[in-house]
């Protein structure tokens, strides 16, 4: 009888064991996915960031559309760009990962219409298309500062999302990378030379 006791004791010692371990794994698993969850929310909130900017460039494109217009009609085929590329990047229900191809290409195409109104001196005299060229410029360079917020807190997500162990609740859980905010066309890296 004494045996079957103490069997019994060694039995319950392992068991209660394994739940203490399983205990420990379990909140350990509910801390790693809360810190997840800050991560991706801390993301999206400094994307939000520059969302405020891209929608007041959203809101100058037409003003500068109409302006260079009127100087420069004849260049239908930029200006043409310019607004399809704004359309792409205002639809609704984009993923996070095409709305930031969208404005790339809207950013390529702003590019090349500043670039266009080089070529016109009335234009580049013209009071409203300067203050409008102040306005974007102003706005891209809030975009260019929140976008290195953005990217840094993605990037810290995304690390922390492929780090093992965590990188098993991520899996787990479905946690995705969250795309970096870059500039890709080697035109738009550099600064823009201004000239008097």
């Amino acid at each position: 009888m004494g045996t079957g006791v103490a069997g019994l004791g060694i039995v319950l010692v392992v068991l209660g064991g394994i739940a203490v371990v399983l205990v420990v794994v379990a909140l350990w698993g509910v801390g790693v996915y809360n810190a997840l969850t800050r991560g991706r929310i801390g993301a999206q909130g400094a994307f939000s960031g520059i969302d405020v900017e891209l929608k007041r460039r959203h809101d100058l494109v037409p003003n500068l559309v109409n302006t260079v217009k009127g100087y420069a009609a004849h260049e239908k085929q930029t200006l043409d760009a310019v607004i399809s590329a704004r359309a792409s990047a205002t639809r609704p229900n984009l993923s996070m990962e095409q709305r930031l191809q969208a404005e790339q290409g809207l950013s390529g195409a702003l590019g090349r219409l500043m670039a266009v109104a080089e070529a016109y001196p009335d234009l580049k005299a013209n009071q409203n298309f300067l203050q409008l060229q102040g306005e974007l410029s102003q706005i891209e360079n809030r975009i260019a500062g929140a976008r290195g917020g953005y990217n840094g807190a993605a990037e810290g997500y995304n690390a922390m999302a492929r780090q093992f162990p965590a990188l098993l609740v991520a899996r787990l859980f479905g946690f995705q990378d969250m795309p970096f905010f870059q500039v890709d066309d080697p035109a738009q890296r550099n600064a823009p030379v201004v000239q008097f």
